[in-house]
């Protein structure tokens, strides 16, 4: 079976999900298209050899909808022949768009495909895709009854079972904060970034790379302890009298626009390119879980991941654990008893933002980085998605070049 070779990984600055945020301005097409050209750019790919475009994406309404990656494959300038699809599981759209990209260089059927996603929350706001309508029907509520919940509400039933005060919820934030801004200062995030200092009609990269828009170095505790809970209402108060509303906007992630892409290929690809891959995938898994808690699926699938994989947590050298909300890192860590100093190293989406459709390859490009940087060997990032699911992804760092 051929291996899937992550050959580059790139991502453009995050911007804030929100009129006058750092990519408003810009059509999501041509905020992805942004990211393929510098992708394609940087390895020396001719695109008329990629055999297929997979993009995440999670609220395909107004304009990331009529299938989105197309679009963008289109505004890239890349020729008519390069297909693409858009897809959606949820907050792990990209990350599952590399796990689709790395099964069709596995099982032969390709040799060069792009996992790439993107979202712009300023433009499509998170919800736009209901259109009003109830997207669970009957059937999926007779099962359930009243107990489903927004991931808010999720997120303060998982800190009230598991008892996370709040303020060791705000010390993960202000630690993602402090690493963020410091990978920055030390140019860690240089080379991941789309050199994308302006974005027009005719989008095109241009000048210096800009830094993610959301990083806040000021973050203190004394500041976030001030926040009110995001997700108390006096209803919600009666209905959960055991909840201790620790979430905040400051432990959350932030709602963002950004996008990414990844390289993946086969071993002949990467010969008959002259390619020089910079990790390969070790192991992919995929798993349901409890939706009314929703987010807890980081646990079992790290767990069928690290089986597949064949190793253990002991085993990797950086973990990227998806910061929707600090009780879900918290979770992941009571679980399995790794060290902060392996977790996020470089900050996570409570500091870089959570553009939703993107951020399952962001999380790649930073952990390939992270392990080059870190001369470690094995990766692990794993993403909690809305409805009770959760992706998790095993790399492996191969050396460089010489």
């Amino acid at each position: 079976m051929p291996e899937a070779l992550i050959v580059d990984a790139v991502r453009t600055p995050i911007g804030r999900g929100r009129p006058g945020g750092l990519w408003s301005g810009v059509h999501p097409a041509d905020l992805l298209a942004a990211a393929l050209r510098h992708l394609v750019a940087r390895t020396g790919v001719d695109p008329v050899a990629i055999e297929d475009v997979i993009a995440g994406c999670v609220s395909q309404a107004g304009e990331q909808t009529f299938n989105l990656a197309r679009t963008a494959v289109l505004a890239a300038g890349w020729p008519e022949s390069v297909p693409a699809v858009t897809i959606d599981r949820q907050c792990g759209s990209s990350q599952q768009a590399v796990h689709f990209a790395a099964q069709a260089v596995m099982a032969g059927t390709a040799d060069l495909v792009v996992a790439c996603g993107v979202e712009s929350m300023s433009r499509v706001p998170l919800g736009s895709s209901r259109g009003g309508a109830d997207p669970f029907g009957p059937g999926l509520r007779r099962r359930y009854q009243d107990r489903l919940v927004d991931q808010g509400l999720a997120a303060e039933l998982i800190a009230a079972r598991w008892a996370m005060p709040r303020p060791v919820l705000d010390a993960i934030a202000v630690r993602s904060h402090q690493r963020a801004a410091a990978a920055t200062a030390a140019g860690h995030f240089a080379a991941d970034l789309v050199p994308v200092a302006e974005l027009g009609p005719e989008p095109r990269p241009v000048g210096p790379a800009v830094a993610d828009e959301g990083i806040r170095p000021e973050t203190t505790l004394e500041r976030l302890q001030a926040l009110a809970p995001a997700f108390w209402s006096p209803e919600r108060a009666a209905r959960y009298p055991g909840i201790g509303w620790v979430v905040t906007a400051g432990n959350a992630s932030q709602i963002s626009d950004g996008a990414a892409a990844v390289l993946v290929a086969s071993p002949a690809a990467v010969a008959r390119h002259r390619l020089r891959p910079r990790a390969r995938v070790r192991a992919l898994a995929v798993v349901g879980s409890d939706p009314v808690l929703m987010l807890t699926g980081v646990v079992p699938a790290t767990r069928a991941v690290l089986a597949r994989a064949g190793l253990g947590v002991d085993d990797i050298g950086c973990f990227e654990v998806n910061e929707a909300f600090a009780p879900v890192v918290q979770l992941w860590q009571q679980e399995f008893g790794v060290e902060a100093e392996r977790v996020n190293v470089h900050g996570g989406a409570i500091a870089l933002g959570h553009p939703l459709g993107a951020s399952g390859a962001r999380l790649l490009t930073t952990l390939v980085g992270a392990l080059e940087q870190r001369a470690q060997r094995f990766g692990l990032q794993v993403m909690c998605e809305g409805g009770g699911l959760a992706n998790a992804t095993v790399v492996e760092r191969l050396p460089a070049a010489g």
